[in-house]
């Protein structure tokens, strides 16, 4: 028997609500299967099990809130005798043994008790509220045609507000649900920042960074992937960003102290590569999760990738593994006119890597000077994990490795 205990979803989270269970008791469950909902500082998060069993017992109730750490379920092997079994079958035996005493004690008591000569009879007073119809329908709900326009204009439901009031909606009524939703959306959104602020103030602390920067010509791989979309369907193609994650990828596979975390006063490389990638949500803050297993990609599969992290991030449906297994991050604010990205690293990650715009820029080829689409990337390092020779060797192999698109 093991126990399932409330996730750590970030090293600035202390507890998390647990919204929903995606199994019941009794359930076979595999290892990666999602078997809840928690809402953590960073939203609502699906979490995995890494372990096959059968759930014994849901401990916690959705809408508890939890410290990390906390037991919320246990899951015991197929082959293992249950709890609430165990506890039948010791019931069992104690009701054999016990038997014959119960029944030796009721014919006693029978033996013993002297009827009442005269026993007041009593009667019972309905209850007018348990004598109501069961299905009696509660009193209609007017809303005023005012009311129905300005939920339209304000996106407001209907049919939940109705179920929380009684009596007539009105567009006063209408108006104070929307400014709840919108006060309750602006406080999940300071919770994130709280947890980013924390974050990144722990890293600044602790962490002492070196950046390195490099120019790199992203004519090749921009001219390759240009022809090589031509040849797909809209929805087989690939995105720059996703050509610039997969050579970031292969530099790592070369230069692999990067991939990792800084723990216990020391580097532990990570043999799998699952770069974060900064994605902002739609209601305001970024997330970083990630692409597991990114090494196991080719290009296409990457592209494919991304493109689900970016949906399921802004629609709420990622995984915990999503949210606490990066090995490093990947920043890109090209889209919004940034040159430069000198980032903070997430601890106990060892590495950020930073991607500005891609901008026309004079370039000299041999004794001539061209223009160039030319991308700067950068690298914040730990300098307790690297040193600046080891991010050169990082740059300059990612430089190499966009030189020569067709082989990603």
């Amino acid at each position: 028997m093991s126990i399932f205990k409330m996730p750590s979803l970030g090293a600035d989270m202390e507890e998390g609500t647990l919204m929903e269970w995606k199994v019941k008791e009794g359930d076979s469950v595999k290892k990666g299967q999602v078997i809840a909902e928690v809402e953590s500082n960073k939203g609502v998060i699906e979490v995995e099990i890494f372990e096959d069993g059968v759930v014994d017992k849901l401990l916690v109730e959705p809408g508890t809130t939890c410290a990390v750490g906390t037991p919320i379920a246990s899951i015991r092997k197929e082959n293992e005798t249950s709890e609430s079994q165990q506890k039948e079958q010791e019931v069992s035996t104690e009701k054999t043994v016990d038997k014959k005493v119960a029944e030796t004690e009721k014919t006693i008591e029978k033996e013993t008790a002297k009827p009442l000569a005269a026993e007041k009879e009593t009667k019972t007073i309905p209850n007018p509220v348990e004598e109501a119809p069961k299905n009696a329908e509660s009193p209609e709900i007017k809303i005023s045609p005012a009311a129905r326009k300005k939920a339209q204009e304000l996106g407001v439901d209907l049919n939940a507000l109705a179920s929380k009031m009684q009596g007539k909606i009105g567009a006063a009524e209408v108006e104070a649900a929307a400014k709840a939703a919108k006060q309750k959306k602006r406080g999940g959104s300071d919770s994130m920042r709280k947890a980013i602020a924390a974050a990144m103030s722990r890293s600044n602390a602790e962490i002492p960074h070196y950046y390195l920067s490099t120019s790199i010509n992203m004519t090749p791989a921009l001219e390759w992937l240009a022809e090589q979309n031509k040849k797909r369907s809209i929805k087989e193609r690939i995105l720059p960003a996703a050509l610039i994650i997969r050579a970031v990828v292969k530099a790592l596979q070369a230069v692999p102290e990067l991939n990792g975390f800084w723990k216990e006063d020391g580097l532990q490389i990570s043999e799998t590569i699952n770069p974060g990638v900064a994605i902002a949500r739609r209601e305001g803050g970024l997330l970083t999760p990630a692409l597991l297993n990114a090494q196991e990609m080719n290009l296409d599969q990457t592209m494919k990738a991304f493109h689900d992290l970016i949906t399921r991030t802004r629609s709420g449906k990622l995984r915990s593994s999503e949210i606490t297994q990066q090995t490093i991050v990947i920043t890109n604010l090209g889209d919004l006119g940034v040159e430069r990205v000198y980032g903070v690293i997430y601890p106990p990650q060892v590495a950020l890597v930073g991607l500005g715009r891609i901008i026309d820029a004079p370039w000299v080829i041999g004794d001539a000077l061209a223009v160039r689409k030319v991308m700067q990337a950068t690298l914040a390092g730990d300098h307790r994990a690297t040193d600046g020779r080891t991010g050169a060797l990082f740059l300059d192999k990612l430089n190499q490795i966009l030189q020569k698109p067709e082989e990603l």
